[in-house]
């Protein structure tokens, strides 16, 4: 095993091959490691979340590295049948590849047998194992934009069903009309880590075809005009709701999301006396606006923007950081944020929003969680006042917030793909200014240097777990810098993450702004030798 720095809280390690990767994730499902709060297994590589309050990396290494990986997993009693129309774009050019014919890729799929090794990439979206080794082909060299739900693929010894429209490099045979995804099914996911996999050729098919007919979506909450609301009247960017995130989903690829400035979240909920974690609506930039039609209590935390509270009779302006009070037929508007990219609007006794998954939180790439608010949304408030605390009126921001034109350092941890650049690469990273493009969102920050990091060379990386603040590098040589609703897995190599505690920073910092990278210290493994001091044991 080699065990790799992600982050502050997260290592990877690296195996033989996934029959290791899939004996490690069920020795550590079976006979857990305390402190550990997340496993996400790959192709050959399992990254562990953990507390560093519990364990610290060293000795979490050092306890990994005494699990047998002999055991092999016994296969699953669930098999999953997939109906195919073999019409795929890439047909003839998987036939190529592999020297036979378009009839004799077909038979070979369809007489296979596969295992879901693991789920990542989006929601639903399996990585298949156990195909005929000479389907075995490459990625596509030029990604396509979009590949349309329900598209059956090969790439490198996986294959796979795209469950939602998404872009993607993968080999496409076919498709079927199968949902692979549907968030009103339990589990939502019809892959699921272990399960048995056969595709059939729907042309040829000896027996009826059974498709489920689509289950009508589980009704969602009715907005009532009757109730205390806020009616939104603008939303140039769109608002989502945000808790702190959506956390134990990944065996269903499904990443946590959560709010992108935590702690605006939590000082937003603090300021009017809520819960921790209660649903707070997260506003990017300015000219967000609704009008209230009962009493209410607001708080506003994170970037930094005049309030205006206008009625018939008056006009007044409120700062974020202390509680607001609004009457009926007041109306709220966000003024352009001077500093920050997003704020946080609190309402005394919460948001009358429903969790999916477990959380309020509406992630922007799986297209899991509430609707995300935009002119004409009606948002309900809660009648229920249990619970709630006395407002706060002395909160102030946890840190300077960024503007058009700074230069915010960041913290990083080198790893755990460093080694697939060059020094001259390496040295790109941390030397030059990258500069925060208009393509960014809560997917991740995209990044644009005049200069390219320089990598080793061109080989593909299986596809491995990616966490929040992970520094990813596509063949562009620019990078990304993932943040809340980053994909669960990815093919590029990270060549380090934001540290943790400049994650909050990071979901502030606005388009046109400069990111300086500052190394916590230089990329190295870590060890696996147990040492006690590390370990908290005593000698």
């Amino acid at each position: 095993m080699r065990f790799l720095p992600v982050s502050l809280t997260t290592i990877l390690v690296e195996l033989d091959d996934l029959d290791q990767t899939l004996a490690l994730f069920a020795s550590l499902e079976a006979n857990p490691v305390e402190g550990v709060e997340e496993t996400v297994p790959a192709a050959r590589t399992l990254m562990i979340r953990f507390r560093p309050e519990t364990i610290g990396a060293q000795a979490l290494a050092a306890e990994i590295a005494t699990r047998d990986l002999s055991a092999k997993i016994a296969p699953s009693d669930n098999l999953v049948e997939i109906p195919v129309r073999y019409d795929g774009e890439d047909l003839a050019d998987v036939a190529e590849l592999t020297g036979l014919s378009v009839e004799e890729v077909i038979r070979r799929h369809t007489d296979s047998e596969f295992t879901v090794a693991f789920c990542g990439f989006a929601p639903g979206f399996g990585y298949l194992v156990g195909g005929d080794p000479a389907l075995h082909v490459p990625r596509r060299k030029s990604p396509r934009t979009r590949i349309p739900m329900g598209s059956v693929a090969l790439a490198g010894a996986f294959s796979g069903v795209y469950p939602q429209n998404s872009p993607g490099g993968w080999q496409i045979l076919g498709t079927t009309p199968l949902k692979m995804w549907d968030i009103d099914r339990d589990p939502g996911a019809l892959f699921q880590p272990g399960y048995r996999v056969r595709f059939f050729d729907m042309d040829k098919a000896d027996r009826n075809i059974d498709i489920p007919a689509a289950k009508p979506a589980v009704a969602k909450p009715v907005a009532n005009t009757e109730a205390a609301h806020f009616d939104v009247l603008a939303a140039p960017m769109p608002a989502v709701f945000q808790d702190l995130g959506r956390f134990g989903q990944t065996g269903q690829g499904v990443s946590a999301s959560g709010a992108l400035d935590r702690s605006a979240l939590n000082t937003a909920n603090r300021i009017v006396g809520n819960p921790a974690n209660t649903a707070c609506l997260e506003i990017t930039l300015g000219g967000f606006s609704f009008k209230s039609t009962s009493r209410a209590v607001i708080g506003v935390a994170g970037a930094s923007c005049i309030i205006t509270v206008k009625s018939d009779a008056y006009s007044v302006e409120a700062n974020p950081y202390m509680p607001i009070s609004l009457e009926a037929g007041d109306v709220v508007t966000f003024g352009n944020p001077a500093k920050g990219m997003r704020c946080y609007l609190a309402v005394r006794g919460g948001f009358e929003v429903a969790p999916v998954l477990g959380s309020t939180s509406t992630d922007t790439l799986a297209v899991v969680g509430p609707d995300t608010v935009t002119a004409g949304s009606i948002l309900n408030l809660k009648k229920n006042k249990n619970g709630l605390s006395s407002v706060s009126i002395d909160e102030v921001p946890a840190f300077d917030l960024p503007q058009v034109g700074d230069v915010v350092t960041l913290d990083v941890v080198m790893g755990p793909r460093t080694d697939w650049f060059t020094q001259r690469g390496i040295e790109t990273l941390t030397s030059q200014l990258w500069q925060v493009t208009p393509q960014s969102s809560r997917v991740g920050i995209r990044l644009a240097g005049e200069t390219p990091l320089e990598r080793k060379d061109s080989a593909e990386l299986p596809s491995e777990g990616t966490a929040t603040g992970a520094i990813q590098i596509p063949h562009s040589g620019q990078p990304v810098l993932f943040l809340a609703d980053h994909p669960l897995t990815g093919g590029y190599p990270v060549i380090g993450a934001v540290a943790e505690y400049h994650l909050d920073l990071a979901g502030q910092i606005p388009i046109n702004a400069k990111i300086q990278f500052r190394p916590l210290g230089p990329f190295a493994e870590i060890s696996a030798i147990k040492n006690t001091e590390l370990s908290g044991e005593r000698p």
